[in-house]
């Protein structure tokens, strides 16, 4: 009979929930900011003839519909796992962060649009007001950036919140400068200047974005994972003969697993390999649930017993 000799190791998964804890009460703070002078802006945007203002309040909305898509995709994740969804609701976090990355190209396309037209024809707009405003803006985006930035989770629909405001901080300086320009010079096609400005950030920002919340939901290695690097570090274990059938792939952001083939050497215990991955693995590629079947060096039959499962509150 073919046995398997399998390890799980779920230690992080309590500071985990800690983390995404924290995680939730920074994008509440952050999403009051932004609605609260996302009013303001809108006012602004209309008193002063601003696109730019306009196109800031615009996003200021994108802002608010994904910190609250985020604060929904946070509660969800900190779900226990049912028989039907055994990892749980991490994977929630990763489709928020897409559709965020989604709604900021989808933003940017219109804001392009609209800056291309008025270029051809620039309208009168009230500088001096439309600074000002700009100016409110960009401290209340900087207060917001700082209070996600602050984050050390790595979580990747934090980071996408945090990408939101980055681009609408910038947004805001650019929307100073046009300010500056009409206001001192008579500028006024520097207003959908910085319109289409703002939406090339924008592009930019998310087009990364949509990039990294694909590459979780199509299983990709992590970036940060060299998988030839791994496969020599599990061969190197005293005792491993060979590795195959490895794969490595992320549940969500900061949650690596790995599962592989093992070829060991006759006699081997289980258990003393089993430690000795389990740290190596975590320790210098910080990946936490490991599933290995091991199998004997002659033929590929598997010979050692099963093990049971692993985690730092049994060992």
């Amino acid at each position: 009979m073919h046995r398997h000799s399998n390890d799980h190791e779920h230690g992080t998964r309590h500071g985990r929930r800690g983390a995404r804890g924290n995680d939730t009460r920074r994008l509440a703070v952050a999403l009051i900011l932004v609605v609260v002078y996302m009013g303001a802006e809108v006012a602004g945007g209309l008193l002063t003839n601003s696109l730019a203002l306009l196109a800031d309040a615009g996003h200021m909305l994108s802002d608010a519909a994904a910190l609250g898509l985020s604060l929904f995709a946070a509660w969800l994740a900190h779900r226990p796992p049912t028989p039907q969804r055994s990892y749980g609701f991490y994977r929630a976090e990763i489709l928020a962060a897409l559709a965020n990355g989604a709604a900021l190209v989808a933003i940017a396309i219109y804001l392009l649009v609209e800056s291309v037209r008025r270029l051809s024809e620039p309208r009168e707009v009230l500088g001096g007001a439309m600074l000002l405003v700009a100016i409110g803006g960009l401290a209340i985006n900087l207060v917001g950036l700082w209070i996600l930035k602050s984050s050390k989770s790595g979580n990747l629909n934090v980071r996408a919140a945090a990408l939101h405001v980055l681009t609408d901080t910038l947004g805001s300086l650019v929307a100073i400068a046009a300010g500056v320009s009409i206001w001192g010079l008579g500028w006024y096609w520097a207003d959908p200047a910085a319109s289409l400005v703002i939406s090339l950030l924008v592009v930019y920002s998310a087009w990364r974005l949509v990039q990294e919340a694909l590459s979780v939901l199509m299983e990709s290695t992590p970036k940060h994972i060299d998988p030839d690097q791994v496969r020599q570090a599990i061969a190197g274990v005293a005792g491993v003969r060979g590795v195959h059938d490895l794969h490595i792939w992320a549940i969500t952001t900061g949650m690596e697993a790995l599962s592989a083939h093992a070829v060991v050497a006759s006699g081997a215990v289980a258990e003393v390999l089993l430690g000795e991955l389990r740290r190596i693995l975590a320790e210098r590629f910080g990946i936490d649930h490991i599933t290995i079947q091991f199998e004997a060096e002659e033929c590929g039959v598997c010979i050692l017993r099963q093990s049971a499962a692993l985690s730092p509150d049994s060992v």
